[in-house]
């Protein structure tokens, strides 16, 4: 009882806090939730970052929508990644049932259904408003990243934007990217290496094959116009509750390469777009990446060095980024390294590097007097979890394991009935799924050849009367008597200096020898 006691002290010592909070859940010690010890996350450490990570089955997903409810319902606007495809059901209201019933006789509190503000975006052919975003403000340096270029290459993708830029050609899809690459080795070549230096046809050809693979994983429907604009994702309802933007990307899961693009251009445009704010009481945006181990297994190195940078300048803007993922040690330890909360569900112990891990794991987290943390991994249940985050002062709170709250809303997906009545009433769907195809590059420099064609052949027939002209006055000339003479003499002139040369001269050789004596 004394050990409770001092638990229960200490829970409630660390988990208080002065501002704007939200319950997660109650403390475990023992197996046995304790009454009392609730765990609050304090809103004006979340734009420290945070992890929510656990084997499958274990309840991750709910305990993204859990927090994503609690910010929400705190007028903070929320960006989800929904790689898995079951995020949706934030938009619709719950049901009760005896499991829920149980674990609130157990945690206390009240537990009661609601519909969250909700928008639906997709990158693809998915249901939702389309995000898009042009080549121009994406920009050479993140393009070159994208495509993996080297110096050279990228050195090439910088002069193209310059030429665009000094030329007033817009770049707003990739098939204006690729008129002025392919015009940049052909016609226009001579004017481009006048003002910008050479260019290699090899480095030319290496990046159109590359810009071709990114547009076979469908990023030809994310480089265009409209482009959707960063405010639009820090909206906040008619009710005072923050907006949940959840971006439907289930459909690219093998598609690294357009998802790397996207995440690219969101945080460039995020960090660029955003003020420095300092310290807030709540974040001004928090986004949560589902399933991201599958984002850093398979996403480019220039992806995963622009995450590094990002969450380390990006939480003074205001905007936090959580991962969830499988296991801690999917996230580079460069990156799990700067964030604040970490959430984490059990994990599976079934082979020796399974252990391994565990033990690892355990040592990413605060000692506790209460705990033997790697043993607790694997003995946690289903919708149970070890918190730390960060208090008010930047300090991690006491490690607890938690009996977590149910979410509030629909834990499965909207019919697809509900996506179309949803995207019916979007204001953002009527901004931005409109197809625009405005004056860029392309038709610009098309237009250009086609006009320097049409010139080439309305002065080819004068060109040819011209020359048609010379040949009948040069025929004339050759015709003459005269001309025939100067041929003539001309004809006997060379006759005689080859015979000459060849001692067959005849009178000549006779003549020059008779001088000799």
């Amino acid at each position: 009882m004394a050990n409770q006691a001092a638990f229960l002290e200490t829970i409630k010592n660390g988990y208080t806090f002065k501002g704007e909070h939200f319950k997660l859940g109650c403390a475990i010690l023992d197996g046995t939730v304790v009454t009392g010890a609730d765990v609050f996350l304090p809103l004006k450490t979340l734009n420290r970052h945070g992890l929510i990570a656990g084997a499958t089955g274990t309840g991750k997903t709910k305990t993204l929508q859990v927090i994503a409810e609690g910010l929400s319902d705190a007028s903070v606007p929320v960006l989800l990644m929904d790689i898995k495809g079951d995020l949706s059901g934030i938009a619709a209201a719950g049901t009760s049932n005896d499991k829920i019933k149980e674990r609130y006789q157990k945690i206390g509190g009240e537990w009661s259904p609601a519909a969250y503000p909700t928008e639906l975006l997709s990158l693809s052919k998915e249901k939702g408003c389309r995000l898009r975003a042009t080549v121009s403000e994406f920009g050479p340096v993140l393009l070159s990243k994208i495509l993996e270029l080297n110096d050279t290459q990228a050195g090439l993708v910088s002069m193209i934007f310059k030429y665009c830029d000094d030329h007033t050609l817009p770049l707003l899809d990739l098939k204006d990217f690729k008129k002025v690459l392919q015009y940049a080795t052909a016609e226009g070549k001579a004017e481009l290496e006048k003002e910008y230096g050479k260019i290699s046809s090899t480095s030319a050809g290496t990046i159109l094959r590359k810009v071709i693979e990114l547009e076979q994983q469908g990023a030809d429907r994310f480089f265009g116009e409209k482009s959707f604009e960063v405010d639009d994702l820090l909206r906040i309802s008619d009710d005072g509750r923050g907006m949940i933007s959840i971006v439907r990307v289930a459909d690219i899961q093998d598609r690294p390469k357009l998802f790397s693009t996207f995440m690219l251009s969101l945080l460039a445009e995020l960090y660029a777009t955003l003020p420095e704010e300092g310290d807030l009481d709540k974040p001004k945006l928090v986004m949560f990446i589902d399933e991201a181990h599958l984002i850093f297994q398979e996403a480019s190195a220039a992806l995963l060095q622009q995450i590094e940078t990002i969450i380390k300048l990006i939480r003074s803007k205001g905007v936090g980024i959580f991962f969830c993922t499988q296991n801690p040690m999917d996230v580079p330890p460069s990156v799990l390294g700067q964030l604040g909360l970490k959430v984490q569900h059990a994990l599976r112990a079934f082979t020796a590097n399974d252990r391994k891990s565990i033990k690892q794991t355990a040592e990413n987290y605060p000692l506790s007097d209460f705990y033997k943390t790697d043993e607790l991994l694997t003995q946690i249940g289903i919708g149970e979890a070890l918190v730390t985050c960060l208090n008010e002062k930047g300090t991690p709170t006491p490690l607890a394991a938690t009996m977590l709250v149910s979410p509030r809303s629909r834990m499965d997906i909207l019919t697809d009935a509900e996506m179309d009545q949803l995207l019916a009433q979007s204001k953002l769907a009527k901004k931005y799924n409109q197809e625009i195809d405005n004056e860029s590059a392309y038709e610009i420099l098309t237009a250009k050849l086609e006009e320097a064609a049409e010139k080439a052949e309305t002065a080819a027939p004068a060109k040819k009367g011209r020359q048609k002209e010379e040949k009948s006055v040069l025929e004339s000339v050759l015709d003459s008597p005269v001309a025939r003479q100067v041929g003539r003499t001309a004809t006997s002139m060379i006759t005689r200096s080859l015979l000459g040369a060849l001692g067959l001269g005849g009178r000549s050789r006779k003549k020059s020898s008779s001088s000799w004596f």
